[in-house]
């Protein structure tokens, strides 16, 4: 009488086997920031912006190509180049030291500051930094970042300056809650300069310093030798500051994710100030001078 069930029930996997065979198993992949994924539930694609922790979990920032950002869960559910995988946190950089010594034998900080070692960032002074946009805060972080940490000074996003006037009516202004704005292209005639003009108008404009640099991006500010080149290119009039420079560099430029990785490519050329152009070092260190000279 034969054993219509066998012998041993595990001695073969069905998942393994027939059908199933081609099945692709999900691996687990770093969310590195410009990693582009496709979030399976929603078919959302974006590129990978930040990792974060909210309400105690992990999730994930991805912006599509137009700008716009959604958030998800950390974990499984995404593609990436048609396979599945598990999005992981990216693993912490390694520590490094701040910047080149002293003749004294101190470390430099990346802005050229004596480093402070072992020393607790400040709890957050009420004043605050604004930039324009993501690229210019990572770009202020990568030199100013130690710096700012020890004054206690943090650093918010404006997501473009037609939205000066409504942070600065929310921030609320005062005598010892100052407001230190960076912007791009501030030169007479922009618009840029009439909306710092109006943001520094009335009683409220004493605390707000409003400072820029009179590239048309901070992308400029980086000094073009860093990347091989003699100038940054010189952009049509109508067209996409960033899509039109990575187009004349020869880089990617059809999407979002392909911004996101030519930036991550110029900001790996940045190593400290000397990196920089006079004319965004100059005004940083005034704001920083600013915000700071608040009694407390």
């Amino acid at each position: 009488m034969s054993d219509r069930y066998g012998t041993d029930i595990l001695a073969s996997d069905p998942h393994r086997s027939g059908a199933f065979a081609t099945r692709a198993t999900t691996r687990d992949l770093p969310a590195e920031r410009g990693l582009v994924v496709e979030e399976v539930q929603t078919g959302w694609v974006g590129a990978v912006v930040r990792v974060e922790k909210s309400g105690g979990m992990h999730v994930v920032v991805l912006e599509d190509r137009k700008g716009r950002t959604r958030t998800f869960p950390l974990g499984a559910g995404f593609w990436v180049e048609g396979k599945p995988v598990r999005l992981t946190p990216p693993a912490a950089a390694p520590a490094r030291p701040s910047g080149p010594a002293t003749a004294g034998g101190r470390r430099l900080t990346a802005s050229g500051s004596i480093a402070v070692d072992q020393h607790r960032a400040r709890v957050a002074r009420a004043s605050r930094i604004y930039v324009e946009g993501r690229h210019d805060a990572e770009l202020v972080e990568k030199v100013w970042g130690d710096d700012l940490r020890v004054e206690g000074v943090v650093v918010e996003m404006l997501d473009g300056v037609d939205n000066l006037e409504a942070v600065l009516r929310e921030f609320r202004p005062g005598p010892r809650r100052r407001a230190g704005v960076l912007v791009d292209h501030l030169v007479a005639g922009s618009k840029e300069s009439r909306i710092a003009a109006k943001a520094t108008a009335g009683a409220a404009g004493a605390h707000v310093l409003v400072l820029g640099h009179p590239y048309i991006d901070v992308w400029q500010a980086v000094r073009p030798e860093r990347l091989g080149l003699t100038a940054w290119p010189d952009v049509p009039r109508g067209v996409d500051i960033k899509h039109g420079t990575l187009e004349a560099l020869g880089w990617p430029h059809a999407d979002q994710a392909d911004i996101a990785h030519g930036w991550k490519r110029i900001l790996g050329r940045v190593r400290d100030y000397k990196d920089l152009s006079p004319a965004l070092l100059g005004r940083m260190e005034e704001l920083i001078d600013f915000v700071t000279a608040v009694p407390e």
